[in-house]
């Protein structure tokens, strides 16, 4: 503890100290020193214990004062090391491309202070920033980086995770989120950032609210812009390019809710650009809330997430007019949940099934529209339902699958572009309610998926079918797949120890012989000589499977149960076998 208490007075010893956080600081050593073994101090060694680690695509962590926290200090230094690695890139491998970020944020707290920050520290550094002015989604940013020619992209987002959180996450000059090169050099250079004296910015040099700061930046420094509210416009334009058919939209009954986040500006564009018969939302949630009020966990995997809407759904359903869908996207707007009116309920489709219904949607107006490609590529991740290979294959489809992480996918499609075949990309789907069906982006895009889940709805209400009907004949051509995730919540330092453990328990040998079905494939993914994970993935004799992964946003171990059979009875069964069989954990 002496160690955290060193650093948290060093902290407030710092002149330059932001005045919120020395004030949370301050607060904190009163209680430590009132009750030494009170609650102060494992919170005080929890923001002390460790820097803010910079992950495999930037960091994300719990807002407030301290190394081990997402502040206004944490921002300046990570974007000092990532300025540092533009200019390395600018430098060496492409001197012809313009030294120029793009930033977006989102609708949670402190996030528009954050991308200000940031461009400030851009600026600083010699490099060009273009700020969105209003709230934008992240598949937007990934859209306006290459539109904008830019040679990297930065998001101030923690996605789905609660209002306590907040995240830094960057993109290359493809709008791909980083790979593992770039953030391993961005990582070690921030490391040779001293955060208070290692540091070039322009922000002091403003005043006012966040918006007025930004607003007189972008008069005064010739290297910070605002972004046309054109390029927004122009992306839903490229989205709706990807439309498949909308026959039958204008009977279509839909409920959507952005969860307070980006996606009402853009989802609410592109539904009513294709023509959705009906559109509504929940008021309390349409609007930008940083505080999730009416849902702490913005996460639209989710069904409490869904929540709001689904009372919306049931009022209508109520007064004899019941929506035929809800669809609800997360805060950044780039992954989305849906839920189908089915036998007189709602009830939610998995992330797994949306992709799998999607991909089938896909191939089958294709084929229909004569554009389906021969040598055509459906890709997705090891932890994603085998369902959707089994049907890509069946359709001729070559399957790729990545690790966990949809800059995979996009680095699939850079791939493909760079060999001329990008056209060859049909489909690429994670389990997390991640979806893309076109190459104007390099990450999941929830406004896509959401023109695209319409779409499919009216077709299938057309034949007097809904989702679930469509998919129940999925599984009664292919088999019947069902899949579970498991989480265990592991917080602090302690935390992290004991899910190392369990993986370590997971890659034990003698781990293999307390299954009662044999074990006929098993990869612990840290092996791996081309792209070491921290994954161990157990294939079983009769088509069951469990996946161990650490969180890589959330102090978390998942354990992704996968069962396989002829009748639902009997995956169900081999998912519950494999679950039980685990309980060394």
């Amino acid at each position: 503890m002496s160690e955290n208490l060193q650093r948290l007075n060093e902290w407030l010893k710092e002149e330059t100290l932001d005045a919120t956080l020395r004030g949370e600081l301050e607060s904190l050593l009163t209680q430590y020193e009132k009750v030494p073994n009170g609650e102060a101090a494992p919170e005080i060694a929890d923001r002390f214990y460790r820097e803010l680690e910079f992950g495999t695509a930037g960091m994300r962590g719990i807002m407030g004062a301290g190394l081990n926290r997402i502040n206004v200090h944490t921002i300046r230094r990570a974007t000092q090391g990532f300025a540092a690695a533009l200019t390395e890139i600018k430098v060496k491998f492409t001197p012809t491309t313009p030294l120029r970020v793009a930033i977006a944020y989102d609708n949670r707290l402190n996030s528009d202070l954050f991308a200000y920050e940031a461009a400030c520290v851009f600026a600083a550094n010699g490099i060009e920033a273009l700020v969105f002015g209003s709230l934008s989604a992240t598949p937007l940013l990934s859209y306006a980086v290459r539109e904008l020619n830019c040679l990297g992209g930065l998001v101030i987002t923690a996605s789905h995770n609660s209002k306590r959180y907040n995240g830094y996450k960057i993109y290359d000059d493809t709008g791909c989120q980083c790979l593992e090169g770039l953030a391993t050099r961005v990582s070690q250079l921030i490391e040779l950032v001293d955060i208070w004296k290692g540091v070039k910015t322009v922000a002091s040099q403003y005043s006012g609210t966040v918006s007025e700061r930004l607003a007189a930046a972008a008069e005064n420094e010739s290297l910070i812009q605002i972004i046309s509210e054109k390029v927004e416009q122009q992306f839903v334009e490229d989205v709706l390019k990807l439309s498949l058919g909308r026959e039958g939209l204008s009977n279509l009954n839909v409920v959507y809710t952005p969860l307070n986040g980006t996606g009402r500006v853009p989802v609410s564009a592109a539904l009513a650009a294709i023509g959705v018969g009906s559109l509504d939302g929940p008021k309390a949630q349409m609007e930008p809330d940083p505080y999730f009020t009416t849902c702490p966990e913005p996460n639209p995997e989710k069904m409490d997430a869904l929540s709001l809407g689904l009372s919306l759904c049931r009022e209508k359903q109520g007064l004899g007019n019941p929506p035929d869908i809800l669809i609800g996207t997360d805060p950044d707007c780039d992954r989305v949940g849906v839920a189908v009116f089915h036998g007189g309920d709602y009830l939610r489709l998995t992330g797994n099934q949306i992709g799998v219904l999607l991909l089938d949607y896909i191939i089958e107006r294709r084929i229909e529209k004569g554009d389906f490609p021969k040598d055509g590529l459906m890709v997705t991740t090891i932890v994603s339902s085998p369902l959707a290979s089994v049907l890509a294959e069946e359709k001729g489809l070559e399957v790729r699958k990545v690790l966990t992480g949809f800059k995979y996918i996009g680095e699939t499609i850079n791939n493909l572009t760079n060999q001329g075949t990008a056209r060859r990309f049909l489909f690429g789907f994670e389990e997390s309610c991640g979806y893309l069906s076109g190459t104007h982006v390099r990450d999941k895009d929830a406004v896509n998926a959401s023109v695209l889940i319409c779409e499919m709805a009216a077709r299938y209400k057309t034949q007097s079918k809904t989702l679930l009907d469509r998919l129940q004949e999925i599984y009664e051509t292919y088999g019947y797949f069902v899949e579970e995730l498991q989480e265990f919540a592991k917080p602090g330092a302690d935390g992290m120890a004991e899910i190392a453990a369990m993986m370590q328990q997971g890659r034990n040998p003698e781990m293999q012989k307390r299954f009662s079905v044999p074990v006929v494939f098993h990869k612990d993914y840290a092996q791996d000589k081309n792209r070491p994970a921290n994954v161990i993935e157990f294939n079983f004799e009769d088509g069951s499977r469990a996946i161990l992964r650490p969180s890589g946003t959330e102090p978390k171990l998942k354990i992704y149960y996968f069962g396989r059979g002829k009748t639902q009875t009997e995956a169900e069964a081999a998912v519950a076998r494999v679950k039980g069989e685990m309980k060394f954990l």
